[in-house]
């Protein structure tokens, strides 16, 4: 254990009411909570607390994960947390398959932008994947796959999307004219340590961009996306089975589902290893799809 404190919101009287309101603790109270271990990310504050109850006390979590902001970036103008956040609160809520790490407590403060989450500890049934650039085994690529196809497809062209769950980007692609400026500054400067295909590539990229996003701007075959969907990304049932669960949704969005499938291996894995397992991998993810109601049209 560690001495480091608490953080003020997580008090016992604090979880007492957040486990009853939540359903999971039917009598007593949490009496005591201790820093179990702690870890910090780029972005996030990672916090095992051991939870203690009275006696009267019945079903409730002997440990919970508290993820917040860093302190250093305590009350800055960050929005890290505000996406997870809203993940939480407006998808998770409405989900019936356990995908995800159930939430106790999600919190944004639009005045200090400060946040917490209160998740479920998987530590003792799950477990994570070795270390980047490490990829994980056909097994357990199959598995991470299909859950993630199972996913997508709770989601697939459900008709809050873009309304009260997520938004549309404006038909004018915003993002890609921000790519464009972000573009030319980086082009600028490497200089012509930029190979010229490269830059060209680029240039396409942006020059066709619009015409591109208007698969997107259809709003058709749409899903929720983790948008950092690596398999570093997925906790793995350590008993074997399907109970895998997908975490850190900072980066969610309403988008191509392809987008997902692309960052996991495209983006990540080396080209030997994808051009191995790829095409396998993405006809067990439209199978999957199809098992859970999305049809060859794209609809429920």
């Amino acid at each position: 254990m560690t001495s480091e404190p608490l953080p003020g919101a997580v008090e016992p009287e604090y979880l007492t009411d957040v486990l009853r309101r939540s359903g999971a603790l039917r009598d007593g109270r949490v009496c005591n909570v201790v820093v179990e271990n702690s870890k910090s990310t780029v972005i996030s504050r990672i916090i095992r607390l051991g939870l203690f109850y009275d006696s009267a006390a019945s079903g409730g979590p002997g440990s919970l994960i508290l993820k917040t902001g860093l302190p250093e970036r305590a009350g800055a103008q960050w929005n890290s947390g505000r996406q997870e956040v809203a993940f939480y609160m407006q998808v998770a809520t409405q989900m019936s398959a356990p995908l995800v790490p159930r939430c106790f407590d999600a919190v944004w403060d639009d005045d200090t932008n400060n946040w917490h989450l209160l998740l479920e500890d998987l530590t003792n049934s799950h477990f994570t994947l070795a270390s980047w650039p490490m990829p994980p085994a056909l097994e357990q690529s199959e598995r991470i796959i299909a859950v993630r196809a199972r996913f997508h497809a709770g989601w697939w062209d459900d008709p809050r999307l873009g309304v009260s769950i997520g938004t549309w980007v404006e038909p004018h692609d915003p993002p890609l004219r921000l790519f464009a400026k972000e573009f030319a500054r980086f082009a600028d400067r490497v200089g012509d340590r930029l190979p010229a295909e490269r830059r060209s590539i680029y240039e396409r990229l942006i020059e066709e961009g619009h015409r591109l996003n208007a698969r997107y701007h259809a709003h058709r075959n749409m899903t929720i996306i983790q948008g950092d969907a690596h398999v570093w990304n997925v906790f793995l049932p350590k008993a074997g089975g399907e109970d895998l669960r997908l975490f850190d949704w900072d980066s969610w969005r309403v988008d191509v589902a392809t987008d997902d499938l692309a960052y996991m291996m495209a983006l990540h894995w080396f080209p030997d290893h994808r051009r191995r397992y790829e095409r396998h991998l993405l006809d067990r993810y439209h199978v999957e799809l199809l098992v859970h109601g999305v049809t060859t049209t794209g609809t429920r």
